[in-house]
């Protein structure tokens, strides 16, 4: 898997995807095989060093995941407390820096039952990257969100992982995401891996829809463009 690239895992409930992911971010040993971070087994290492690679690991959760009890700056400051020795001051700032990425400044204090669905998973995505992690993990982060709220959630995950270069990987049902936002899809069936691009994309229409959207990104064609003039006799 590529840094600055989203790598989703998709599958029908009960293939597996869940178990994965924790497997790969060390909630649950894997009963064969190895995970490894830059070359190195993670699987195998000791406490510290499990702890050196979990501070480049970002979070978020399927159902958000925030605490009920702390305030909206006290859930993104949480994992700065726990790997960090940096002042108040210095967390808060990064606090406020995180919040005003996802478009949510002034917030701190709002408690996680005065928040919307869509803003609970933006707190939740600010917290998983308050710690500038390498490697940011998605489990269904458009669960339970109406489609224009996922779409938003979508590009400020795809936006995130391309400006800070992080490698994200996303559990996802959703084919709204596969389609906008899947550069690399992995396929989970009876537990086991199948890339599943060529499914995906078997139609001709799907396969143009991808085509153009990769020449949009590449600045080959614009992003806003009149149609009716480019297809003009």
């Amino acid at each position: 898997m590529e840094t600055g690239r989203c790598n989703l895992i998709i599958g029908a409930s009960g293939s597996g995807k869940t178990v994965l992911m924790k497997c790969m971010v060390g909630l649950l040993r894997p009963d064969l095989g190895e995970v490894y971070y830059n070359g190195a087994d993670f699987t195998n290492m000791d406490a510290t060093q499990k702890t050196q690679i979990r501070k480049e690991i970002g979070m978020l959760f399927q159902g958000s995941a925030l605490f009920d009890s702390l305030n909206v700056e006290q859930n993104i400051m949480f994992p700065l407390n726990m790997f960090t020795q940096d002042s108040f001051a210095e967390k808060l700032k990064r606090v406020n820096a995180v919040l005003e990425r996802v478009n949510l400044e002034g917030v701190n204090k709002k408690f996680p039952a005065e928040l919307s669905g869509g803003m609970k998973k933006r707190v939740a995505l600010a917290r998983a990257v308050v710690l500038n992690p390498k490697y940011l993990f998605c489990d269904e982060p458009n669960s339970g969100l109406d489609p224009q709220t996922s779409l938003v959630i979508d590009k400020l995950i795809r936006e995130l992982t391309i400006e800070y270069n992080i490698t994200t990987v996303i559990n996802t049902h959703d084919m709204n995401s596969v389609m906008e936002i899947g550069d690399y899809i992995l396929y989970m069936y009876q537990g086991k891996k199948e890339l599943l691009n060529d499914f995906i994309f078997a139609s001709d229409f799907l396969k143009d829809a991808k085509d153009m959207r990769m020449l949009e990104e590449t600045g080959k064609i614009p992003n806003e463009r009149n149609m009716d003039e480019l297809t003009r006799p």
